[in-house]
């Protein structure tokens, strides 16, 4: 059973920040006869500085004011707009959406939350939708791993991170606190009210509480494919209620000195519409999460150029599935699974010399999973990660590279175990400036990746433990990065390419089936995936109060079957990986007024490895639009927003038999006190 539990934990690295005083003396010559004094007009001096990020890896970026041009409802539909990603979306409101990056898929890509990762040992895949994008004030998608030495050693030990950072408080002097209420309201029954409240607690502390709340009927319409006819059908078992609230602590001594601690809470009702099979898309199956995490981060950097950082963690993830229409001698599929979590990382960096830094982290997570299952396995998984790290320049070059060990350890209460791993997984990574100029680099990566399957996939609805293979990859990437300041009718521009080939072996296969909880899996063998990501985005100067914004990515990925030369598959594209895809979003602000047009395009898919005709999953291409104004009430600034989803109502799913919404509508608004 393919397990999407809402884990909101996130891992990430922590970058070295500086701060840079250039303070001015301006010497004014007295005239002992007269002592005169001129005011002077104000000049307001504004530079923009390319929003690129020169990482020795592929890195990617959007923040808070980007995602308001995306029509983003949640962090799924913001990062559908990277370069190399792949969202899997069941449909509707409240519907499971997962990221794979480069074809690897889901359990690949590490979701990381204000330094913290989000985990689940039984699924190994997060939902996107559970994230309160009204907390959200950046993500950053790295392929490879984050650059920073002092983070995480589960940082390290994927072929991707998402890291997604969650609003810090903004206080003045005056204003020891900020309130902000939002509201969003559209189709299918959507009500979305949010409250976020910044408060100063004392020169040091600061907090912030977020509840986020979601009612949805998730009724919508949508065209029934196979009778050659337009006759419309409703989607039902589709509805959505859920509550998120989290609050956090900030004490920060110094910048170098700094403790963060969190708590959160989720709570869902979810239908699983299922998959619509020829004129029988009724189900009555639900899922229901409970939900709650606490973590705490610490980092401290010394003078002596020594710095630590210290994380721990503890969840419990309550999933609750039915289904009333289950043929068994019950009647009814009724299970509850409980999983809990304990983390601990600490991870310690020493700049040896001016340039050369060193790392070592170390992780130990324990986590176990109970069900009210017969005959279920009850396992646990104890796995310990530890990495050495290091980081060289020297001219225009910068070589960083980590060896990773991964030994993990399982246990089960009924049956056999699978038997324990113990991995070396090496990276090595690369940069140049050939021309002296930081503007312009050439990079490349090499990273080998282990990865142990889930929980489900060794022994949901398994008497004894599937023979499903360790996975293992092997990513090579070469490409350039370049941004340029301009002063012409361009503020600036940034430009990303990336020719990237992954060697995958004994890949995991996760097939959906009637409905998008319960999984078939197996090892494909081996997998050849190739591909490119190209990237683009660029500004106007603002000119008589109008802007122009331009955001565009592009992704080839040839993922082939490669096991059996003598096999049907062989050279057959993967599932559910399309060769192209677009992202663009483009728009123009005019002082308080914006406009924004959003553009996705994936072409054509296949469901099995088999690539013939009828496992066709059809391309498709959705334009979304949105308006934005600002404006003040009483003083108080208030920001609303109209945006129209799917403008013109296309028909077609992401995955096969889950159809997505049509045409739809959205009103918000927001007022800070």
């Amino acid at each position: 059973m393919q397990k999407l539990y809402p884990v909101f934990y996130n891992i990430s690295s922590f970058a070295k920040r500086a701060c840079l005083l250039l303070p001015l003396t301006f010497c004014m010559k007295a005239h002992a006869q007269s002592d005169t004094t001129k005011k002077l007009k104000q000049v307001d001096i504004k530079a923009t500085v390319a929003p690129g990020l020169q990482t020795i890896t592929p890195a990617q970026q959007f923040n808070a004011k980007d995602i308001a041009r995306y029509s983003a409802f949640n962090v799924a539909d913001a990062v559908r707009n990277f370069a190399g990603v792949n969202i899997k979306d069941y449909g509707g409101i409240g519907g499971l959406k997962t990221v794979s990056v480069r074809s690897l898929g889901a359990a690949h890509t590490a979701v990381m939350f204000d330094g913290i990762q989000v985990n689940d040992a039984q699924a190994g895949q997060i939902d996107l939708s559970k994230f309160n994008l009204a907390n959200v004030q950046q993500i950053t998608l790295y392929n490879g791993q984050p650059s920073a030495l002092l983070q995480p050693a589960r940082a390290f030990a994927s072929a991707s991170v998402l890291d997604i950072r969650s609003v810090k408080p903004e206080l003045t002097l005056d204003k020891p606190y900020k309130i902000t209420l939002g509201v969003k309201g559209g189709s299918f029954g959507l009500v979305n009210p949010t409250l976020q409240w910044q408060q100063r607690i004392s020169n040091n502390w600061d907090a912030v509480v977020n509840a986020n709340y979601i009612n949805a009927n998730g009724c919508y319409k949508y065209k029934v494919d196979g009778d050659r006819s337009d006759t419309l059908a409703i989607r039902r078992n589709s509805d959505v209620k859920s509550v998120q609230t989290d609050a956090a602590i900030y004490w920060a001594k110094t910048d170098s000195n700094k403790f963060t601690a969190r708590i959160n809470y989720y709570n869902a009702d979810r239908g699983l519409p299922g998959a619509v099979i020829y004129y029988n898309p009724q189900t009555g199956q639900r899922l229901e999460n409970d939900d709650i995490f606490a973590q705490a981060t610490y980092q401290k950097i010394w003078a002596s150029s020594l710095s630590i950082l210290v994380n721990t963690k503890a969840s419990q993830l309550k999933t609750h599935y039915l289904d009333p229409n289950f043929l068994n001698a019950q009647g009814k599929l009724d299970q509850h699974y409980k999983q809990r979590e304990f983390y601990q990382s600490a991870a310690v960096a020493y700049q040896l010399m001016d340039n050369w830094q060193v790392s070592y982290s170390a992780d130990v997570s324990i986590a176990k999973v109970d069900a009210d299952i017969y005959n279920y396995a009850y396992p646990s998984r104890t796995t310990l990660l530890n990495v050495l790290a290091s980081k060289f320049t020297t001219g225009n070059w910068e070589f960083d590279g980590n060896l990773l060990q991964s030994n993990i350890y399982e246990s089960v209460e009924t049956g056999t175990a699978s038997k324990g791993q113990s991995v070396l997984t090496p990276t090595l990574m690369a940069s140049v400036s050939p021309f002296g100029s930081a503007n312009f680099k050439l990079r490349a990566f090499y990273k080998s990746v282990f990865r142990m399957p889930t929980l489900d996939e060794l022994y949901f609805f398994a008497f004894v433990p599937r023979t499903i293979k360790p996975e293992s990859a092997k990513q090579y990437n070469l490409g350039l990065t370049w941004n340029k300041n301009l002063s012409n009718l361009l503020e600036y521009i940034v430009l990303n390419i990336d020719a990237y080939y992954n060697n995958v072996s004994n890949k995991i296969i996760a097939i959906p089936n009637q409905n998008p909880v319960v999984f078939s899996y197996s090892n494909l063998g081996k997998v050849n995936i190739k591909g490119i990501d190209i990237g683009i985005k660029t500004q106007t100067q603002t000119v008589n109060g109008f802007t122009g914004y331009l955001t565009a990515n592009y992704t080839y990925q040839q993922a082939q079957d490669v096991t059996n030369p003598s096999s049907s598959s062989y050279l057959n594209q993967i599932p559910y990986t399309p060769k192209h895809t677009v992202a663009a979003n483009t728009g123009i602000s005019y002082n308080k007024l914006g406009l924004y047009y959003n553009y996705i395009l994936s072409s054509d898919r296949y469901y099995t490895v088999n690539n013939q005709p009828e496992y066709l999953v059809p391309g498709y291409s959705i334009s979304d639009v949105s308006a934005t104004y600002t404006f003040k009430l009483n003083r108080l600034p208030v920001q609303a927003a109209a945006e129209i989803n799917n403008l013109y109502n296309k028909n077609y799913a992401v995955v096969r038999s889950f159809p997505m919404p049509g045409r739809s509508y959205r009103l918000s608004i927001q007022i800070s006190i």
